[in-house]
Order: structure tokens, then sequence, then C-alpha cells
């Protein structure tokens, strides 16, 4: 039961924007946002593009299919793809971190239908730079909205992804 409650409610100050599929112009930045919606913090990849505007990102709301969204990466080949999801670090709720590839087994218990390390090294041959960022759920159980400590950086890697700068992304040791 919902009791009310929708997952996928918008943050004050966020412009929200739906699914983008195609686009007339070629896009070199993707963003694919994955998770669970209906388990709270899982969703806080689809509730970051939901959250997203940019004319220059096409922005993929992949939810637990992003193999589905596979053929989106291969036809338009961007310069730049960044995948962002709950990940259990060992960190502080809400902390972000990209996820080097050779960490990306350690640290998933997938609620994806394959594991993100195949998807990722299939759609490598597309993409000059794949960068995954995870962040640190506080609570992942149904029917629960995203968790306070998560919101701002929400934020944050809102304002990181629209500026570009990835450099000033933190890496997980």
């Amino acid at each position: 039961m919902n009791r009310g409650r929708n997952p996928r409610e918008k943050m004050d100050g966020l412009s929200s924007q739906g699914q983008e599929f195609c686009s007339e112009k070629k896009k070199d930045y993707i963003l694919m946002g994955l998770g669970n919606i209906w388990r709270g913090d899982d969703g806080v990849g689809c509730f970051i593009t939901q959250n997203f505007k940019s004319d220059d990102w096409l922005v993929l709301d992949c939810g637990t299919v992003p193999e589905n969204f596979t053929s989106i990466v291969s036809k338009t080949r961007p310069e730049y793809l960044v995948i962002v999801d709950a990940a259990e670090m060992n960190l502080e709720p809400g902390q972000f971190r990209v996820i080097p590839p050779e960490r990306i087994d350690q640290l998933y218990i997938t609620t994806h239908n394959i594991p993100l390390s195949y998807l990722i090294s299939y759609l490598d041959k597309w993409v000059e730079k794949i960068i995954l960022i995870g962040i640190q759920p506080k609570k992942i159980d149904d029917f629960n909205r995203i968790s306070k400590e998560l919101k701002d950086s929400i934020k944050k890697i809102i304002r990181i992804l629209e500026k570009k700068r990835f450099q000033s992304l933190k890496g997980l040791e």
C-alpha cells in the first residue's frame, strides 16, 4: 500500500524533466538514473534524472532496467555517460563518490536485472568516458520517500553535472 506518498515527488527549487529518448542534435552527454522509486533511497538515481534539466544532456530515467536503454547510448555515442545509482559504500548517508570499474562488483547487491559491471563493459565501446556515481543510501525499503540526508547531495550532484565539473567528484578509495 502506498499510503498516499508519491515516490516521484519533486524537491522544492528543482525543475523536473521527463524521459528524453531522442534528439535532433547529437548529445555529447548522457545521464542515466538507476533505481527503484518504490524503495526509498534506492530510487535516488531516478530522482536525479527527474529533476535534472539541461539542453546539453540526454537524460534517461532507466529505473531497474538500464539494459533497455543501451541502444540509445549506442546510437548516440556520447563523449560522456554518467550513471547515477544508490550504492552501499559504508559512508554517511548522502555522501557520493565516483566508483571505479574494478570496485563495482564489490559494492553492488543489485536491484537491476543485470550486474552494472556487465552493463558498463557492454556500453564502453560506444562511449569515450563512463562515470558511475554512487550515492550512499540511508534506508532502502518499500514505499518510502528519499531520505532528507540525500536531498542536499542530490542538489550538489545536479549542479556538478549541469556545469560538467566532473573533476570535482571524489573517487571511492
